[in-house]
């Protein structure tokens, strides 16, 4: 059989057959390896490096279906596959497929090196986010993941211990051998374990972490994509942000174009264990800015002041929300408590009210904004303003943000005070007070006790 990689102009045989019977529908050769071949058949696609010595099926989200033609992207190494469906299939940026050998697949684990990623900051021209308001009656398909994308391979997967054990036993079982319970010091480590994961930590040139990111265990080919962005300054949360279609995704600035380092490792029961080689890459700008920065160490200087000045602002807001929950609390339990003093439910109501203060610096005035009337700018207003104006742009900042951050930073650092005192001195005094009165536990309190 031959197959050709260049429209025909030149022909290489294949030896081997495919591992499935039925009909090979179409045939494409990469054109820079002339090995590396893909075939379309009746039975899904598969891949060999070998010229067709062996093939592999290609898996993933493609099902078994017809793939009856092929065709490369040969500026991006994107495969494409048309079905019988009717429909398209794309196998985004298939280079590291190249460097997969043997030996590749016979390592505990592979990073694989990556191509330069394009700086920019992608549109929503039609509103909102994705296919913006055209909705489901005009189909888009998902564009590929933006940013730097690293691909690894996994000879195994990394189990946890109750997955160990569990896989153990059903080999035990298929051999008709019996299982002993587990001791309970063993299934306490495995409740107390926390789950593994693959660590993939991004450096600059000189050596500053820029981003560490998480991926997955599975074995077999995984990829993780980094967004180009530094983390973002927000409030940490265990749960996945609601985000609103109309909001900024959330996001820290945009790292600046230049060489980067990407490292793996694995981290199992909280060991950190090094994994492959490091990869670097590029940045490179998509050279479509009207305005580029002039000084760009000066912008991300700027960018990283505001994430430190959010951090603390959108943390301040956050404490202050945790602080009117124990305030509450607390004039429950000094209510449920007969020998607690009168004087100290007045305190809690004055501590409530600077808490309500303290929140108008911050956040502006509710009650006028609820009603319709306009307010001036707050602390919080000022810094995101700068955040969504400015880190979705890659020009210098304005006078405007400049401006704001000035304002911002002059009016929180008395805020801050007030609030720092408010809770480690009043309110804390005040949860002793309710304690010593024996009223029931409020968040916040280590409850006080001695053997009688």
């Amino acid at each position: 059989m031959l197959v050709s990689g260049d429209t025909g102009r030149s022909w290489k045989s294949i030896a081997g057959d495919l591992p499935e019977r039925g009909t090979v529908y179409a045939l494409a050769c990469d054109p820079k390896d002339p090995d590396l071949l893909f075939a379309g058949t009746e039975f899904g696609a598969f891949v060999t490096r070998d010229r067709g010595a062996h093939w592999v099926r290609l898996t993933g989200n493609l099902p078994t279906i017809q793939v009856r033609d092929l065709a490369i992207q040969g500026r991006a190494d994107d495969l494409v596959l048309a079905t019988f469906g009717r429909g398209f299939y794309v196998l985004d940026d298939y280079s590291p497929l190249r460097a997969t050998t043997k030996d590749t697949l016979a390592r505990e684990a592979t990073l694989f090196p990556v191509r330069d990623a394009w700086t920019f900051v992608p549109s929503s021209p039609n509103g909102l986010r994705d296919k913006g308001f055209f909705g489901d009656r005009y189909f888009t398909a998902p564009n590929p993941a933006f940013g730097a994308v690293f691909t690894y391979y996994l000879k195994d997967e990394i189990k946890t211990r109750r997955k160990t054990r569990q896989a153990a036993e059903k080999d035990k079982q298929k051999k008709g051998e019996d299982t002993a319970y587990p001791a309970w010091e063993a299934l306490a480590a495995e409740d107390r374990e926390e789950d593994p994961a693959i660590l993939l930590t991004v450096t600059a040139e000189d050596g500053t972490v820029v981003r560490r990111l998480t991926g997955p265990v599975a074995a077999g080919f995984n990829r993780v994509a980094w967004d180009l962005r530094y983390p973002q300054f927000d409030p940490t949360s265990l749960s996945p942000p609601d985000v609103d279609p109309w909001d900024r995704v959330p996001g820290g600035p945009l790292a600046a174009p230049g060489r980067y380092r990407v490292s793996m490792a694995k981290r199992v029961d909280g060991v950190v264990t090094p994994l492959g080689e490091p990869q670097t890459f590029s940045a490179v700008p998509l050279g479509m800015s009207s305005l580029p920065p002039a000084d760009r160490p000066a912008l991300l200087a700027f960018q990283e002041k505001t994430g430190r000045l959010q951090r603390a602002v959108l943390g301040a807001t956050r404490t202050i929300e945790e602080a009117q929950t124990r305030i509450d609390h607390l004039k429950k339990a000094l209510a449920d408590a007969p020998s607690a003093a009168p004087e100290l439910q007045t305190q809690a109501r004055a501590i409530g009210s600077r808490l309500r203060d303290l929140k108008i610096a911050l956040s502006g005035d509710a009650t006028r904004a609820a009603r319709n009337e306009p307010t001036p700018p707050s602390i919080v207003d000022r810094i995101q303003q700068i955040v969504g104006g400015h880190w979705d742009a890659t020009s210098s900042p304005t006078a405007t943000h400049r401006r704001n951050y000035e304002i911002a930073a002059k009016e929180f650092a008395p805020v801050l005070a007030s609030l720092r005192s408010l809770i480690l001195v009043d309110l804390a005094k005040l949860e002793q007070s309710a304690e010593a009165a024996g009223a029931p536990w409020t968040p916040g309190r280590l409850p006080d006790w001695k053997p009688e």
